[in-house]
């Protein structure tokens, strides 16, 4: 599968996810290319060599950056080479974007539950809507990620994400919880870290995305689920 993340607003948690759908599916055995499709920032490559440097023998991936037309044309030829490809572009309506929704089987469009940050997932459908003339397989998928704990503001922005036309929203949020960031500072997926004075968040960090990441990619019968 061709998974793009993506969202015309930054700061929304895209890469933070890509990296974790990403090592979640190596965990699994499976080949999977990382794309780092951000012209103005590297922060998957940058991650991706941190995972290398402090965890060799970890679940590993092939990462590259590509952009603009070139994602398109790159992952035309390499799609038969990789079981998934996963491609994080950057915070903006550019080429990259663009270029990915025509080659991508689905498009994740993270979502915090802030007003703004609604108003970009808005735009990205428009985008979508636009791709399916030249891509009419495209599926899109809205997560809410950093979603509150408790509280109306989850309810509020999941109802606006269901009135965009076209879009699929994810029943599973992704709760905001400080591991992840802890995680990703050591080069680990939520998936393989546990803050020794944080036990229970970290727990409930992995089951949050372990829910998100089997409803996207359902385990066969011959695989494990991953958390």
């Amino acid at each position: 599968m061709i998974v793009t993340v993506g969202n015309t607003k930054g700061g929304v948690g895209k890469t933070t996810l890509a990296v974790n759908l990403a090592i979640g599916l190596s965990r699994r055995g499976q080949d999977v290319l990382l794309i780092d499709g951000d012209e103005k920032q590297h922060t998957a490559l940058d991650f991706t060599e941190l995972r290398m440097s402090n965890h060799p023998k970890a679940p590993s991936y092939t990462a590259v950056a590509l952009h603009g037309s070139t994602i398109r044309t790159q992952v035309r030829q390499l799609a038969g080479r990789y079981a998934h490809i996963v491609i994080d572009v950057g915070g903006r309506d550019d080429g990259s974007l663009r270029a990915a929704l025509v080659v991508s089987h689905l498009i994740i469009i993270p979502a915090p539950p802030r007003s703004f940050d609604l108003w970009g997932a808005d735009q990205t459908a428009d985008l979508v809507r636009e791709a399916r003339e030249l891509n009419d397989k495209l599926r899109a998928l809205a997560v809410l990620n950093g979603a509150d704990v408790a509280g109306a503001d989850n309810a509020a922005a999941s109802g606006a994400l269901h009135d965009l036309q076209g879009i699929e929203v994810s029943p599973h949020h992704l709760v905001r919880r400080k591991a992840y960031s802890d995680a990703a500072s050591q080069g680990l997926s939520v998936l393989e870290y546990t803050n020794p004075n944080n036990r229970e968040g970290s727990a409930k960090a992995r089951e949050d995305f372990a829910r998100l990441f089997e409803s996207i990619f359902p385990p066969t019968s011959r695989e494990k689920k991953i958390a």
